[in-house]
């Protein structure tokens, strides 16, 4: 009976000796990514001024500049994104979520290409008064952030 207590106990130190190899390995690894890994989207300031290469695909985030939503023929939709620091031209062909609108925060999904965003998707899923955190904090910079009650709030 001893025999076999010795075979459970070393059989549980083999699983947590594999299962922490395992943890080291993968928190290596998540500490040799570059940084732009953790990142959920870009603002169109950081889109302008370090353009990624066409084939990339990433998250563009900001404000949907008022004036700038064109629906064009079919589904096409073209729009300007902006940080308030910059701004990038995007198209759209797709179904744009009911919250859309122009003033709204955003995120959208796609390729930088010849100096427009090329959308596959639009991430917009938020009520009336939500706006990323990195949206809210680019505009604060600025001096341009109004609060969802309409305060204007400065530094």
């Amino acid at each position: 009976m001893s025999g076999l207590k010795s075979l459970k106990k070393r059989r549980r130190v083999q699983v947590i000796g594999i299962a922490g190899v395992c943890l080291a390995a993968v928190l290596t690894l998540l500490w040799f990514l570059p940084d732009e890994s953790f990142q959920f989207f870009r603002s169109p300031s950081e889109v302008t001024q370090a353009p990624p290469p066409p084939t990339e695909r990433f998250r563009i985030g900001g404000l949907v500049e008022g004036g700038s939503l064109v629906r064009g023929q079919g589904e096409q939709i073209s729009f300007v994104v902006t940080d308030g620091g910059a701004s990038v031209p995007v198209v759209y062909t797709g179904i744009l979520p009911d919250l859309f609108d122009e003033g709204q925060g955003m995120v959208a999904q796609g390729n930088y290409i010849n100096g427009r965003f090329e959308a596959v998707e639009i991430l917009a899923k938020h009520d009336e008064s939500y706006m990323p955190k990195e949206v809210i904090d680019a505009l604060k910079a600025q001096g341009t952030y109004v609060t969802p009650d309409g305060a204007a709030v400065t530094n």
